[in-house]
C-alpha cells in the first residue's frame, strides 16, 4: 500500500479561506460522485456527513492545520 500525505498550515484568514475552498470543492466531488455511485447507502451517507463536518469548521477562520492522507492499495490498481 502506497501512502501520500500533505499538510497544510494556517495561519492567516487567506490561509484559512483557501482551505475553506479546498474542502468546499471535495465535498461537492464525493456529494457528486456518492449520488452516482452508492445512491441511497448508509457508506455515502457517513462519508458525505464526515465531508461536511470538515467543510463547515472550515469556514470559521482559525489558525491550525489540515492533513490530507491518501492511501492506495497497489493490489487493486492492476
Amino acid at each position: 500500500m502506497r501512502r501520500y500525505e500533505a499538510t497544510f498550515e494556517i495561519d492567516s484568514k487567506a490561509d484559512a479561506y483557501a482551505i475553506h475552498r479546498i474542502l468546499e470543492r471535495v465535498y461537492d466531488t464525493v456529494r457528486e460522485e456518492s449520488q452516482n455511485d452508492r445512491v441511497g447507502s448508509d457508506d455515502a451517507s457517513t462519508l458525505l456527513d464526515e465531508f461536511r463536518t470538515l467543510r463547515d469548521a472550515a469556514a470559521r477562520p482559525a489558525s491550525g492545520s489540515l492533513t490530507i492522507t491518501y492511501e492506495r492499495d497497489d493490489e487493486s490498481a492492476r
